[in-house]
């Protein structure tokens, strides 16, 4: 194999992982705050509001990790800047 076929062998296969590991992970994150914050919610009803609006924040936290990991596995696929590399070699 050569090293153009190597790069795009090991471009797909980062991408594919990077997108199931960066998108599998923030999603069980998620259900475990939502899960904790029912939780709390169910014990201390007054305390609603405050929770409510701390569980939106994480869950925004949380969820930009796993943009993040779909915008790198985009790049790799659409925008590799290891061609351009390889191919000025």
């Amino acid at each position: 194999m050569d090293s153009v076929t190597i790069i795009g062998v090991a471009s797909i296969v980062t991408a594919g992982l990077t997108t199931g590991i960066g998108c599998m992970m923030p999603a069980l994150g998620e259900g475990k705050s939502v899960s904790s914050a029912l939780s709390s919610i169910a014990q201390q009803p007054d305390a609603a509001p405050t929770i409510t609006r701390t569980l939106f924040v994480g869950l925004a936290m949380i969820e930009s990790t796993a943009i993040y990991c779909f915008v790198v596995s985009m790049i790799l696929i659409f925008a590799n800047p290891f061609w351009n590399h390889i191919i000025a070699k």
